[in-house]
């Protein structure tokens, strides 16, 4: 089939049914020639990535809107904006081959219209991009809500944040130092024909010039090396974890962190924890093929009652659920699925864990609180909640030369050298002096 239409199909489950790319998109690429995956994989986020846009001049061109029920039909002219817009794809094939993938979704009436709508946008491109300009959502392709919490939250970097989601993402891997050193992981890669530069503040950390499948990756299969963002790297030193000490990794899936871990210190016993028992699949293939062992359990973080053994951890890793707002570049359907009303429904969630939790540490031990988030709801204001209301609660500056400090913690802001968006706060626990003393 051809791709364009693949790629409509894809979207309907994200635009109409609310789905995520990452649930869709596996199953559209295994119908998709390899020769073609890569533009699907293209189509699908940069309609996501672009849709206030998109949609925007998709109502200045139609005559008159689309029946509510055409969603195959609204994706499909969305991939076709998208083609001519934004890819440097030869106009007439962009233009022929949309107008071919409406008859293979059987909408034949479409063809003609997805002709006149590109040939339109192409015709009036000077027109249609000074109307977007006078239009916030369409000119930033960001949701009006996002837009204000952005500003209000980060008022001088709002612009830079905007245009970092926008981007695409560059792809990162972590080195197993337990194999082998980042230089030498480097070599490998230049003799495979893959150019890698280091990142910074990460000693694991490289940036390849062009993505390539994992499994091109020399090593791969072996453990040598794994894809994770630069940012997501400074997790594991910042737990300070050393042998023997007992830690957990709270709502571990999909792994990347709890095998970081791992490979710093493999001398530690640690559990790993989430309530989906289906992503401790990922946890358990990614230590397979790292090579590495811990504990893992299907449990609620908001209740240690139903899986606490009852040993307090000297560290405890929450990696919160968030709204991702710091990782867009690499899910722009965040933009699309994401509202406002769920900001404050996650802070309290991640409130409700760290009170679940903060009685596991023992005292003296370190948690260690993360999101993928640039909200201040989010983070800083999570970690003042906590401090607020545990006497036995202190937080512990991060001395460091990445991000910014708040109040409480470190925030890496998206395209800050190049990483994703990311909160650290570090906190400690130290006894509550009784009244008499």
């Amino acid at each position: 089939m051809n791709v364009r239409a693949i790629a409509a199909r894809a979207l309907v489950q994200v635009l109409g049914e609310g789905r995520s790319l990452a649930a869709v998109l596996p199953p559209a690429l295994s119908r998709t020639e390899s020769r073609n995956r890569g533009l699907l994989q293209e189509l699908c986020h940069g309609v996501c990535r672009w849709l206030p846009q998109l949609q925007a001049l998709l109502d200045r061109l139609l005559a008159r809107p689309l029946a509510s029920t055409e969603h195959a039909v609204r994706a499909l002219l969305l991939v076709g904006l998208y083609q001519v817009w934004h890819l440097r794809v030869p106009e007439h094939a962009a233009v022929s081959e949309t107008v071919a993938a409406a008859r293979q979704l059987r909408k034949p009436w479409a063809a003609g219209l997805a002709n006149a709508v590109l040939r339109a946008a192409l015709r009036r491109r000077e027109e249609l991009a000074a109307a977007l300009k006078a239009d916030p959502e369409a000119d930033t392709a960001h949701p009006s809500w996002l837009l204000e919490r952005l500003r209000r939250d980060w008022p001088d970097d709002w612009p830079a944040i905007v245009a970092a989601n926008n981007a695409r993402p560059p792809f990162a891997l972590r080195v197993n130092a337990r194999f082998l050193d980042r230089e030498a992981y480097r070599r490998h890669l230049a003799e495979a024909g893959h150019n890698a530069a280091p990142a910074p503040d990460a000693a694991g950390a490289l940036i390849l010039e062009a993505p390539v499948e994992v499994a091109l990756l020399p090593g791969f299969n072996e453990g040598w090396v794994s894809v994770q963002d630069a940012a997501a790297q400074l997790a594991a030193p910042l737990l300070q974890v050393r042998p023997g000490l007992r830690v957990l990794d709270a709502c571990a899936a999909p792994g990347g962190k709890t095998g970081h871990v791992l490979e710093c210190e493999p001398g530690v016993a640690l559990t790993a924890l989430d309530r989906d028992a289906g992503r401790l699949d990922q946890v358990r293939a990614n230590l397979r093929r790292l090579k590495l062992d811990a504990r893992l359990i299907a449990g609620d973080a908001e209740r240690p009652a139903d899986w606490w053994d009852g040993v307090p951890f000297d560290r405890i890793l929450v990696d919160a659920p968030c709204s991702a707002t710091g990782v867009i570049r690499r899910h722009p359907d965040i933009k699309l699925l994401r509202r406002d009303s769920d900001i404050p429904a996650l802070a309290e969630r991640q409130r409700a864990i760290l009170a679940a939790l903060w009685p596991l540490l023992r005292p003296g031990g370190r948690l260690l609180y993360a999101t993928c988030s640039v909200l201040r709801q989010e983070n800083d204001e999570v970690i003042a909640a906590l401090l607020a209301a545990r006497a036995d609660a202190r937080a512990q500056p991060i001395a460091a030369g990445w991000g910014r400090a708040l109040a409480h913690g470190r925030q890496i802001l998206p395209g800050d050298a190049d990483r994703d968006g990311f909160y650290y706060a570090a906190v400690t626990k130290h006894p509550v002096a009784s009244r008499g003393s």
